[in-house]
């Protein structure tokens, strides 16, 4: 969307756009020829207009929340960990964006499960409450 900011903010305006639940805005810092890859499922997401019809039609609960726990950025790459709630379903997302001239190109998201902790570990760990 601007072409003077950085990957890196263009990130940080993109998860701020898609905290307002407006998906339509946040698509604004998606490049038309948008790609967004979700390995687990194997489905590739092409273009803003169905970005922004996957995250309408998804059935929430309530609206998204968003925090960012971190960002990593180097040239044009950016990886966001980010918790996502609707207020019943809790997630987690590990996202790889690039970006390019100002806008988001591909997104690889990562959305891993919780895992019970297996016994055979207990006496090498330590459990710690969830962030």
């Amino acid at each position: 969307m601007n072409k003077a900011a950085t990957p890196k903010q263009t990130v940080l305006a993109f998860w701020d756009a898609m905290k307002s639940n407006n998906f339509e805005h946040a698509s604004q810092f998606l490049s038309a020829d948008f790609k967004g890859f979700w390995p687990q499922s194997n489905e590739l997401i092409s273009g803003r207009d169905n970005f922004v019809a996957v995250n309408s039609f998804y059935p929430a609960h309530g609206l998204w929340r968003f925090k960012i726990n971190s960002i990593v950025a180097d040239a044009n790459q950016v990886v966001t960990d980010v918790s996502i709630t609707d207020g019943v379903q809790q997630a987690r997302a590990i996202t790889f964006h690039v970006v390019k001239e100002g806008l988001i190109t591909t997104q690889k998201e990562f959305w891993p499960d919780d895992m019970t902790p297996q016994p055979w570990r207990a006496k090498w760990v330590t459990l710690i409450e969830p962030e």
